[in-house]
């Protein structure tokens, strides 16, 4: 897992380190970073131009060390500073004797920008001046006609670093060079793809961080260690029997992609039960079908919801299901029935572990307020009042768990966002779960392969729910098999 750390965290790391160290020794060793970074990106070094966009603060002190050391490869390297009374004034004597220079607008020519307006301390977006620099910068072109590559400082100017909100108007960066750690910035919120592709450059400051990170990002190697490995004597039991209770007659293909996204994962078996049980059989054969819940048979985890319904036939599924001492994942209908009332009461009575996987609006009705601005301490706080894991979908997924642990998904992609991709990823979850992951590790899991899925998808053409539930298999083969 790749963890990011707040900006308090990160400051009394910093701290803590450069009591150890001679002075400027951690800016030195970020503008060496930083300025290798610059120098990856341009065509060569030599005879290019590079814009500094420098605010106060260490980062424009860190633009500003990284220019002079550009500009003694040979770089015409301009420092854009509107405020000279602000300037880090070390790094600009840097930046002049090594043969920069600085003014107030930018230069004609500019083949890469150098974003280090403000650092992981400001708040809101840019103010209307460095917005108008940063407009007017990026209409410059390059030698050979090009836009200018812009690289962000620690983190892009304008979003807020803590929870991945972008309040105003902010830098959009092709890379960002980060210091020390990852912030969440870089991983959540909208703020997370204006980051571009991020580059951590360690400047000693890892075993300084002594808090608990405030986000955790899974990568390849995690899903691979998290998936379960089928031995040579395992058969359909023993691999794990999912229970789906989903869908109805009025809206049957919730039904029929629940079940997909069960069979795309690891178990031996899908039962379903419930009045679609026609479809679900004609569409999917292997499927052991009933109508009821209760002449379903064992089954290792339950996935309710998915166009369920909120009649009363649907309450009577879901109190079944939840009166259980099997893990449940509650998605759709199942979620808008938990508010309120008896079984919300049932619900957070339940020692037996459940995951929620609702959209911003089911959310809203369970917690009573929209996720707002900081998406991971929103779910952070839905998942301790609920005990329960809460999956909250979007472009970066957030896992939560009731002990506070939180995950940001970094496989998300636009192509989900249409129709019944929901319920294949409940379906999938479920496997999971039936397949002996903790509800922690089988949600992180599935929101990493379904965002896979989606990308896969989209590969193709334009995406369909199916389409995602087809894709899965490749996916997590390409997975285990690796």
């Amino acid at each position: 897992m790749r963890p990011a750390w707040r900006v308090a965290d990160v400051r009394a790391a910093e701290d803590a380190l450069m009591a150890r160290l001679p002075e400027g020794t951690l800016m030195q060793r970020a503008a060496a970073g930083l300025a290798r970074r610059c120098a990856l990106l341009l065509e060569q070094v030599y005879g290019s131009h590079v814009t500094l966009l420098v605010g106060a603060g260490n980062n424009g002190g860190d633009a500003l060390y990284a220019g002079a050391i550009l500009a003694r490869r040979g770089a015409a390297v301009t420092a854009v500073v509107p405020d000279r009374a602000k300037v880090h004034q070390a790094g600009l004597d840097a930046l002049r004797r090594a043969g920069g220079r600085a003014q107030d607008g930018s230069p004609p020519t500019v083949d890469l920008i150098v974003d280090g307006i403000v650092g992981i301390g400001a708040k809101g977006g840019l103010r209307s001046g460095a917005a108008t620099i940063l407009h007017r910068t990026l209409e410059r072109r390059g030698r050979h006609g090009q836009r200018p590559t812009m690289v962000a400082v620690d983190v892009p100017s304008g979003v807020d670093v803590d929870t991945g909100d972008v309040p105003g108007k902010a830098v959009q960066a092709d890379v960002t060079v980060t210091f020390g750690c990852l912030k969440p910035a870089h991983v959540v919120g909208p703020a997370a793809p204006l980051s571009g592709e991020v580059e951590l450059v360690d400047i000693g400051l890892r075993p300084w961080l002594r808090a608990d990170p405030a986000v955790l990002v899974p990568d390849r190697a995690d899903i691979v260690r998290a998936l379960p490995v089928h031995r040579p004597t395992d058969e359909k039991y023993t691999r794990g029997v999912v229970g789906v209770a989903t869908g109805s007659a009025t809206y049957p293909g919730a039904a029929i992609l629940s079940t997909a996204g069960a069979l795309a994962g690891p178990t031996g078996m899908v039962r379903y039960a419930g009045s679609a049980r026609e479809y679900v059989v004609r569409a999917h054969p292997s499927v052991i079908a009933t109508d009821r819940i209760t002449d379903t048979g064992r089954v290792q985890a339950w996935v309710v919801g998915s166009g369920l319904g909120t009649d009363d036939a649907a309450a009577t599924a879901l109190r079944t299901v939840l009166a259980t001492s099997l893990p449940v994942v509650l998605d759709a209908d199942a979620l808008n029935l938990l508010v309120g009332g008896t079984m919300a009461d049932l619900m957070r009575g339940r020692s037996a572990p459940m995951v929620l996987t609702p959209h911003d609006r089911e959310f809203a009705r369970l917690a009573g307020e929209e996720p707002g601005t900081d998406r991971v301490g929103a779910a952070q706080k839905l998942a301790a009042h609920t005990n329960a894991v809460v999956l909250l979908k979007g472009d970066r997924t957030i896992v939560a768990t009731p002990s506070g642990t939180a995950y940001a998904n970094p496989t998300g992609s636009a192509a989900l966002a249409t129709g019944g991709t929901g319920d294949v990823l409940a379906g999938l979850l479920g496997s999971l779960l039936a397949g002996g992951l903790r509800p922690e590790v089988a949600a992180v899991t599935a929101a990493y392969l379904h965002g896979l899925a989606g990308r896969e998808a989209a590969r193709h053409g334009p995406v369909t729910a199916p389409d995602v539930a087809t894709a899965l298999r490749p996916v997590i083969h390409d997975l285990t098999s690796g």
